[in-house]
């Protein structure tokens, strides 16, 4: 039976998501209402008609996805779920933002199945959208035999007037068009209206022409006539060499006498008076709340038994697949259970450089050896390959419609560089990095915030991580960002001193399958120094004991530091200790590591005694009161920086062994 034969069943399962949501809304007194009456039409014809997946495997690897950017419409997709029949039930849309429902807010990943990614901050699901069609590219490219390819599946998603006003989504439109992505099907929510308003107060952009500026098939409809919607979907998809954008012209809180067409819809329930008066005019019943037509569940499920014999074929046809091709089925199986080689820690160890060296320079050998080691690992950087040095120089590049290489080129797009990434590692099969300078993480701190509050396994690579930066001056120069990602929760920062803490730092993100990793390298050589620990385990602690003297004498003093400042500690340390002062030096590649230590090695590490702690390191203090309690000094940066040689700002601004002692020394006296 054709779409034009089920247009009546269309608009009463488009009504029944319209009043799920308006009743949970109201029930929660609070919510967005509009967006889902206003997108039923074209959600239902979406998930009926063309999206295959199967409730029972919400994770099946050839499943659509599907992106709801404008997550303050969950309601929408929570409908939607329950009544394709995924394991959400009716008292849980009842239970809508309450506490412990599975029908949060905002969709939010791992909470509730067939949530794909945690939207809401406008801009971020349109990008992670981009990040999962990029990774399906090159899964495909990868795994495609001549007979079959075990991925042939779209990121269909939906976006709005915000998700279009952000910054992000036109960095990331940008790049899904450069690289040709057209297995992105977005439908935008084109209703005209945000909080404050008409878009006219702020926005009047023609988004059809600007997307197909930036290489994009655009195309317009009416967002409440099904065949339109319909022919539309399919006609993006079997477009092929460009992403395409559906500009739905929609009526927000479609069907409410009174709200619909008005901002007072977009963010809090109809009222009572205007939920009865909208049902009259859907002639939908007053009662039962929640109500859900016999002929709708009917239809629906219907549906989705047609989408479960979708999935059956690619079952048959997928052991088919592993059968003639062992060796593309062996690279599925080693790129999805991406287990760690047992020898992985000892070959890295060994293309540690013996002499002194940057730890940027450091992570490169790294970079390389686990590249040539894992072949799930995949990234690049926002135009600064060659500054950072993160390349797999082994690999080629991506580009447009090429997706064979690993290496990534974001180009100068930060923000949506760390959401593409986010996008990657929710699709599955691949670890991504990305990298930049660590002055530019402020424009990715909504990535970074979003994957450590997904839980995903995201690597950000950070160089050029404080002031020694040098002759590009304070906008070049971190100060305060170190601390900031430190402030992240879940999200471990590591700080290296040498080519040993970089070892640690990436076996702890690559074995990390529960939050993302950063770790701040810097541009200038550290000098080499001797250090009494060389136990990784140790390291992977995130600090431990460096230097101390071998003595019977009471400790007198305990210096902490990190990355490049743990030289400097230690040249202060002998200079203290020729005033016979027993020191201890630590160093501390990462705060979020040592706080979760037991009690018992960290005062391993910080004696709990009235020991008077120094920590050294050149930027802004980070939370010490988690872990110090003794006398305490920061000896670090609270300005900016200045342009000049990395030496000469060292010395200006105290960092040498020397100025540190001295330093130390007066501070001694008045405690």
């Amino acid at each position: 039976m054709s779409l034009k034969d089920n247009l009546e069943m269309y608009k009463n399962s488009a009504n029944t998501v319209r009043m799920l949501s308006v009743d949970a809304v109201q029930k929660a007194n609070s919510g967005h209402p509009g967006m889902p009456m206003g997108m039923a039409d074209c959600a239902v014809v979406l998930w009926s008609e063309f999206m295959n997946f199967n409730p029972q495997d919400p994770k099946w690897p050839n499943r659509d996805r599907f992106v709801l950017s404008a997550g303050h419409g969950s309601m929408l997709i929570y409908s939607l779920l329950y009544l394709f029949g995924y394991p959400i039930s009716l008292e849980d849309i009842k239970n809508f933002r309450q506490w412990d429902s599975c029908t949060p807010g905002h969709p939010e990943y791992g909470h509730t199945p067939g949530i794909e990614t945690t939207t809401g901050p406008l801009g971020q699901g349109f990008t992670n959208g981009v990040g999962m069609a990029l990774a399906s590219k090159i899964l495909e490219e990868k795994c495609r035999s001549e007979k079959f390819s075990p991925i042939s599946h779209r990121i269909f998603g939906i976006v709005s007037d915000g998700d279009l006003m952000e910054g992000i989504s036109n960095e990331a439109a940008s790049f899904a068009g450069h690289h040709k992505l057209d297995n992105i099907i977005y439908i935008y929510d084109d209703n005209s209206i945000t909080i404050d308003g008409n878009t006219n107060l702020t926005f009047s952009d023609n988004i059809p022409a600007k997307f197909e500026a930036m290489g994009w098939h655009t195309i317009s409809i009416d967002g409440h006539n099904y065949e339109e919607i319909a022919k539309a979907i399919q006609e993006g998809i079997d477009y092929q060499g460009k992403p395409t954008l559906i500009a739905a012209k929609t009526h927000i809180a479609f069907g409410s006498p009174n709200k619909q067409d008005s901002a007072s819809s977009h963010g809090a329930p109809l009222g009572e008076d205007e939920v009865k008066l909208t049902k009259e005019n859907l002639n939908w019943p007053l009662e039962p709340l929640f109500y859900v037509p016999d002929r709708v569940r009917s239809f629906l499920e219907k549906q989705v038994q047609g989408k479960k014999e979708t999935y059956k074929g690619w079952q048959t046809s997928f052991k088919q697949w592993r059968k003639d091709n062992p060796k593309l089925a062996k690279h599925w199986d080693i790129i999805h259970q991406q287990e760690l080689p047992s020898d992985l820690e000892e070959k890295l160890k060994a293309v540690i450089p013996e002499e002194a060296d940057a730890t940027r320079k450091i992570n490169s050998k790294l970079v390389n050896k686990i590249g040539d080691m894992l072949p799930w690992v995949y990234g690049g950087s926002a135009d600064l390959e060659a500054s950072i040095k993160a390349h797999l120089n082994e690999e080629g590049s991506i580009g447009p419609a090429t997706f064979t290489g690993r290496n990534i080129h974001f180009g100068i797009r930060e923000h949506a560089m760390g959401s593409i990434l986010n996008g990657m590692a929710l699709y599955g099969g691949f670890v991504p990095f990305g990298s930049t300078f660590l002055v530019f993480s402020d424009y990715m701190h909504p990535s970074l915030r979003l994957a450590a509050l997904m839980g995903i396994q995201v690597i950000f690579i950070f160089t050029h991580d404080s002031v020694f930066v040098g002759e590009d001056g304070p906008t070049h120069q971190p100060v305060e960002q170190v601390s900031i990602l430190r402030s992240i929760p879940n999200l471990t920062v590591f700080r290296p001193a040498d080519g040993e803490e970089c070892l640690a730092a990436w076996m702890h993100a690559l074995s990390n399958k529960k939050g993302p990793t950063a770790m701040c390298l810097t541009r200038q050589k550290i000098d080499k120094f001797e250090k009494k620990d060389h136990n990784i385990d140790n390291i992977k602690k995130g600090a431990y004991i460096v230097s101390e003297e071998n003595s019977d004498s009471a400790l007198d003093l305990v210096i902490m530091a990190s990355g490049s400042e743990v030289p400097v500690a230690l040249k202060a340390k002998q200079l203290l200790s020729e005033k016979n002062m027993n020191v201890r030096v630590v160093s501390l590649p990462s705060l979020n590591l040592f706080i979760k230590q037991s009690p018992s090695y960290r005062s391993s590490i910080i004696p709990e005694k009235d020991i008077p702690i120094v920590m050294v390191e050149a930027g802004l203090p980070p939370v010490w009161q988690f872990v110090i309690k003794n006398p305490f000094l920061f000896y670090g940066i609270d300005h900016f920086g200045a342009s000049a040689p990395g030496g000469e700002i060292a010395e200006k601004f105290g960092f040498t062994g020397e100025k540190l002692a001295s330093r130390i020394m007066e501070w001694k006296k008045t405690i």
